[in-house]
């Protein structure tokens, strides 16, 4: 990219009632810009007789977006958006490339405050989850009951597969609320029950539109460490419920932080680190592809199909892959030179947990606590069974948990 940056670029906002819902100061920006930028519906809606380059967004929107910049960088640039800018919209992915001072937004009145006030409910209260450009089972991993979504939807079909995960999950007695064309004159409202909703009711839904969600269902998981087993598909290749919740205890999910899940076998840790929020992402490194394959059905189906696998055998293809802020090793550990590598990616301040249930994998894990400290551990876990007449204790094989944090540079010490 060319070292100096181009001209602002003045984002509005538009609502749905189009030009004649724009400020006088709006649409005079928009009219006396060089270039305008907007989807098709916003540029359509634009005076005729106007003398400037009008353009679509380019597809895909990411990598065409940088060229079309600074293919204008010193001529007056207006975006046009829907509502505010910043919800789920261009202003975001401005400001990533241009930087903040670059860019001047205008919002609207964004879609999700126009639902949470058709729909009466306390904007405090509410869940905003986006789909647009993402897939659907994002949804999944915001269950619970009682809770109230509002979901911005990518097109037409979104409420049906909604529905469709609702019901899957026990949650077809939700209330559903679509609403479309917001703030417009062609504003409508469709309300059913997800396990009401069918193929007449589908044909009625614009592009355009936000579904609001009061949910109504079981407990289906937790965003606390420790699922059940049996919430994964596994073949064995399972770090196991109670000492997942105490790796992840070490690992410490933290917003918007990277963790590499070394040997993930079923996925189970790197999936219970992206559902503790919304931020926190994941990279799987499995060796064997039906594994790999196996992840990403647990990540999809568990609420966090944005989780990344890659496949192939660590240490060496670990390389090419984004600094972590914290790595698993659940499987792997004497693969050699791995834990030496991993302690040297991570980011300062980050968290590496390794298990060993083998002698060779436990003396390399006590090793590295000799030389470098952090926590060992050693957990056996006991369940009971029946044993004849009677329950007994049935135990399972012991695990040493190494447990490290790598120290935080001088200057983010002192800062």
């Amino acid at each position: 990219m060319p070292p100096t940056s181009p001209s602002t670029v003045v984002v509005i906002g538009v609502g749905d009632d189009g030009w004649s819902g724009l400020s006088r100061a709006h649409q005079r920006r928009i009219l006396e810009a060089e270039v305008v930028l907007g989807g098709e519906r916003h540029l359509a809606m634009l005076p005729a007789d106007v003398d400037q380059e009008r353009l679509a967004w380019p597809s895909p929107l990411r990598e065409g977006l940088p060229a079309l910049l600074w293919q204008h960088d010193t001529r007056r640039v207006v975006a046009l958006a829907s509502g505010d800018p910043f919800v789920s919209g261009i202003a975001s992915t401005l400001v990533e490339l241009l930087g903040a001072d670059a860019v001047e937004v205008h919002p609207a009145v964004s879609s999700v405050a126009l639902a949470c006030a058709r729909m009466r409910w306390d904007a405090a209260t509410v869940q905003v989850v986006t789909v647009v450009g993402r897939r659907p089972e994002t949804v999944v991993r915001e269950l619970a009951p009682g809770r109230r979504l509002v979901v911005l939807s990518s097109d037409a079909g979104t409420p049906a597969v909604l529905a469709r995960l609702l019901v899957e999950h026990g949650y077809g007695g939700s209330a559903m609320s679509v609403l479309s064309h917001l703030g417009g004159e062609r504003e409508r409202r469709l309300d059913a029950a997800a396990g009401a909703w069918d193929d007449a009711l589908s044909v009625q839904v614009p592009d355009l539109n936000v579904v609001a969600l009061d949910l109504r269902g079981p407990v289906v998981g937790s965003w606390v460490a420790g699922l059940p087993d049996d919430a994964y598909e596994h073949d064995g290749q399972l770090t196991k419920r109670d000492l997942r919740a105490a790796a992840l205890a070490r690992l410490a999910p933290q917003p918007g932080q990277l963790l590499w899940d070394v040997g993930a076998g079923a996925g189970s840790v790197g999936i219970e680190w992206m559902r503790a929020h919304p931020g926190c992402r994941t990279i799987a490194i499995e060796a064997d592809a039906e594994r790999a394959e196996r992840v990403a059905r647990n990540a999809a189906r568990l609420g966090v199909p944005a989780l990344s696998v890659t496949t192939g055998r660590a240490p060496e293809v670990l390389d090419d892959l984004a600094a972590p802020d914290a790595v698993f090793v659940g499987g792997g550990a004497t693969a050699p030179g791995l834990l030496d590598l991993c302690r040297e990616r991570l980011r300062p301040g980050g968290r590496l947990v390794a298990h060993g249930v083998t002698v060779e994998s436990e003396q390399l894990l006590a090793a590295a606590y000799a030389v470098h400290g952090g926590e060992l551990t050693r957990t056996s876990v006991e369940h009971a069974a029946p044993l004849g007449s009677f329950t007994g204790w049935t135990p399972a094989r012991a695990v040493t948990q190494w447990a490290w944090t790598k120290p935080l540079t001088t200057s983010q010490e002192t800062s």
